[in-house]
């Protein structure tokens, strides 16, 4: 049969010269793109074999070989595999986009930008067509299994392509690219470098079933034996997440672990995943025994390597698992996905999501596992995890039970030992409704507090805790198996209407006993405060700050602040305790003095000592600090 010469349709010659380039970010990627190819060829073949154990095709030593040539600057990716018949080359590679409709058309025409191209692209397999991005021209040669007759297409990726037959073709195709000048400003890479080849075959193809070969540099000794030196493979083949849990050692584990997740230690967790059915994949996940020290960086790389068939496809996939999960390494290898024709940017695809819901719940289950088998290497995962963990709660609605049952805090029952909230719901006394918590600093500011003062006296638990995200998702959460999570510094806490030892009466002539003073204090310190009350939550302090129940706590304007996100100041309320003297005193004073000006200067350095009582700061500090010299140098 003659040589063809053919031209590409119209818009399949527009379609390769956006992809040349503007479509791959990273040129090195052909590479993949031709043994990913190499490698389906032999996959295909074995299968056609099993079909048809009369198909004449040479199966003994299935492999890919890649061969440069730097003389001529060309590099050939070869593989023995399926190969292609004459009509097949016309119809898979001659064509880039088969269907050329109209509609697709106008659709490449309204794509405003590459990456929109990219997405219409993605519809067609045409990573073959990497080639010409480092290449002039590209030669492929290719005969099928069980056929006597091979086929040579070739093409510039200007216009036009060439089809003809050979007849000394061996079984499987051949795609030689005769390089282009290296342009390192450019990105692209001397590829008759076999350093660089390893690299890029280490980088993306490790894993890869089949073996990957190179003939060994030439040293430049002299070679007394008439033999070939023997080609070394490039690719380890070592797919670990493949192989069955008995056959793999915990060493090959760890140094895994260590080599994806740049860490000398070794992993506190592996957990494997295998689904099966309509969509198939796999997953080897370990969680870290320490955490990064950027784990709360903005903007910080997250995910897990994806793998497509074992070739890998992405290094930080951050679709397969949600923020909160970011420190969690490891590796899924989908039997299938939507790729985009460069394979660096996941069309949006519901396997996507059935694997990223499923690793969630198999991540967050073995953390349950771990916490009622092992508590110290919990332990240890809480301590490094729990902080980032806890966002899943704002977050992940989904997923909020699996996330509380795994979570512990600090809590008053006991000084180092945390407790989840089923225990403390366990531990909740007659009549105690809700689940008390209150947010701070450090352990040691929380229980010094004021608020905390009547807890202590009737012994009623509460959770200390010490996280910024703390503050938003235990007013996120709102309640847990029905016990409402309530701050001990915002709203109004009546213990003492649990207490059968203060009746009603008592507490109706305290309220009218200072009704006068409450009124002038909230007149004093209107723009600083909205309310001055009696106090059921204080026992040794004079008084307190506390915020409404629907307010947000100045730590959580703070944090919206820091955020960029502006937020009104809200008014606090200030809490005084009745049964202690400097309160009885100043009472006693407002109704005796017709002249207040100094009673007004104690109300504000009471508000003052309020303040600073909760780790906050007065207003004014010089103010405050002045005004507490004169009443101290007039004590002595």
């Amino acid at each position: 049969m003659p040589t063809e010469t053919i031209e590409f349709q119209v818009e399949a010659r527009q379609l390769l010269q956006l992809m040349i380039h503007s479509v791959y970010s990273n040129k090195d990627v052909f590479l993949r793109e031709l043994v990913s190819n190499a490698s389906d060829a032999l996959d295909k073949l074995r299968l056609e074999k099993l079909w048809d154990d009369s198909l004449d095709a040479d199966v003994s030593d299935p492999h890919i070989e890649i061969d440069i040539d730097k003389d001529a600057r060309t590099l050939t990716v070869r593989d023995n595999g399926i190969g292609m018949s004459y009509d097949e080359v016309g119809r898979l590679i001659g064509t880039i986009a088969n269907s050329g409709t109209a509609q697709f058309l106008q659709e490449l025409r309204e794509a405003k930008d590459a990456a929109g191209a990219e997405g219409l692209i993605g519809q067609f397999g045409v990573g073959f067509y990497s080639g010409f991005m480092v290449a002039d021209e590209v030669t492929l040669v290719t005969r099928r299994a069980g056929e006597s007759q091979g086929t040579r297409w070739t093409s510039r990726g200007e216009g036009t392509y060439t089809l003809e037959t050979v007849e000394d073709a061996p079984q499987g195709s051949s795609v030689t690219l005769h390089l282009k000048p290296a342009d390192p400003e450019n990105q692209l890479h001397d590829y008759t470098s076999p350093w660089k080849i390893r690299e890029i075959v280490k980088r993306y193809s490790d894993f890869i079933t089949w073996p990957i070969r190179m003939a060994p540099e030439d040293s430049g000794a002299a070679d007394t034996s008439d033999e070939a030196p023997e080609p070394e493979t490039l690719n380890s083949m070592k797919a670990l997440w493949a192989r069955p849990r008995d056959e793999v050692s915990d060493d090959e584990y760890h140094e895994l672990y260590k080599h994806i997740g740049h860490d000398w230690r070794e992993p506190l967790e592996t957990i494997r995943l295998q689904a099966e059915g309509t969509f198939e994949y796999q997953a080897l996940l370990f969680l870290p025994a320490h955490a990064p020290h950027d784990l709360f960086t903005r903007d910080v790389g997250r995910g897990v390597q994806l793998y497509v068939k074992r070739v890998f496809i992405m290094d930080e996939c951050e679709a397969l698992l949600p923020p909160y999960l970011r420190f969690v390494k490891g590796v899924v290898d989908a039997a299938d996905l939507s790729l985009n024709v460069s394979r660096e940017i996941l069309q949006q695809d519901r396997h996507i999501e059935m694997m990223r819901r499923r690793l969630t719940k198999k991540v967050l289950s073995t953390v349950k596992e771990m916490m009622a088998k092992d508590q110290e290497r919990y332990a240890t995962f809480w301590r490094e995890f729990g902080t980032v963990l806890k966002e899943g709660l704002v977050t992940d609605s989904e997923n909020r039970d699996a996330i509380l049952a795994v979570a512990s805090f600090a809590s008053t029952h006991h000084d180092t030992e945390p407790t989840t909230l089923k225990q403390y719901v366990e531990r909740m006394g007659d009549g105690q409704e809700d689940i008390y918590y209150l947010t701070g600093d450090t352990r040691q500011s929380i229980e010094n507090s004021p608020h905390m003062e009547a807890f202590r006296e009737r012994g009623i638990e509460v959770l200390l805790l010490t996280d910024a995200v703390d503050e938003v998702w235990a007013d996120a959460v709102g309640e847990y198996e029905g016990k409402k999570l309530r701050s001990v510094a915002k709203g109004q806490i009546d213990l003492d209407a649990k207490d059968e030892n203060t009746p009603d009466s008592e507490r109706e002539k305290q309220t009218e006993e200072y009704a006068g003073l409450l009124g002038w204090m909230k007149e004093r310190l209107e723009e600083d405060i909205k309310e001055v009350r009696l106090s059921s939550r204080l026992t040794v302090s004079p008084a307190c700050v506390v915020s409404d129940a629907n307010d947000l706590t100045p730590a959580l304007e703070n944090m919206y602040r820091a955020m960029g996100q502006e937020v009104p100041t809200a008014k606090r309320i200030l809490e005084l305790n009745p049964e202690h003297e400097l309160v009885k005193g100043l009472n006693q004073a407002y109704r005796e003095r017709e002249d207040r000006t100094e009673l007004a200067e104690t109300a504000e350095l009471l508000h003052g000592l309020a303040v600073l009582a909760e780790g906050g700061q007065p207003k004014e500090p010089a103010r405050f600090v002045k005004l507490m010299a004169d009443r101290l140098e007039r004590a002595l």
